[in-house]
């Protein structure tokens, strides 16, 4: 039960939170580790304030929305409408009022606010974060000899980690506790 929470795995992610730490200072200079928590900062930076701008978009497309619905809703109601249709035969049939079910309400509202700010918090945070990745690669593609370093301790990494997992699954380790 308690892997089945991406919250309570623990145990991987520290395992690999600790070969990551080892590949780090063994494999990589300290200007190369600060380039990298500069770029980590700068893609977190990004996402952030990019998650902000689009949850204020949103809230503004969700104002202007309501006040358009209200608009609308008053401009139906001032207009005069048939209340009855007569048919070719002289019969007549009475034509429902539609305009309460046009009524804007408080779910309404809060739908389209809830919506449209969620709306703008995944495309502002996305926006963000691609702005934010593309401006830290940059930064550490500027040396040539430091990305050449962080590539070869990433490849480094991965080869560990898959070593590990192969040799889990050597023993008898659970693969779907190894794919989680």
């Amino acid at each position: 039960m308690s892997q089945s929470l991406a919250l309570l795995r623990r145990q991987r992610t520290d395992d690999l939170t600790k070969l990551a730490d080892q590949h780090m200072q063994h494999d990589l200079q300290f200007e190369d580790r600060d380039a990298l928590k500069s770029a980590a900062s700068t893609v977190s930076l990004w996402t952030t304030v990019g998650s902000a701008v689009g949850i204020g978009l949103g809230l503004y497309a969700a104002v202007r929305l309501r006040s358009t619905r209200k608009a609308f809703f008053a401009a139906v109601r001032a207009q005069e409408r048939p209340t009855k249709v007569v048919f070719a035969d002289g019969r007549t049939e009475p034509i429902p009022d539609l305009t309460p079910l046009l009524k804007p309400t408080t779910l309404g509202d809060f739908a389209t606010y809830f919506f449209a700010s969620a709306g703008g918090l995944f495309l502002g945070g996305e926006l963000g974060f691609a702005a934010g990745a593309a401006s830290a690669s940059s930064s550490i593609s500027a040396d040539p000899e430091r990305r050449k370093r962080i590539e070869t301790a990433f490849r480094r990494f991965r080869a560990d980690v898959l070593r590990r997992e192969a040799d889990e699954l050597d023993k008898g380790a659970n693969v779907s506790e190894l794919m989680l």
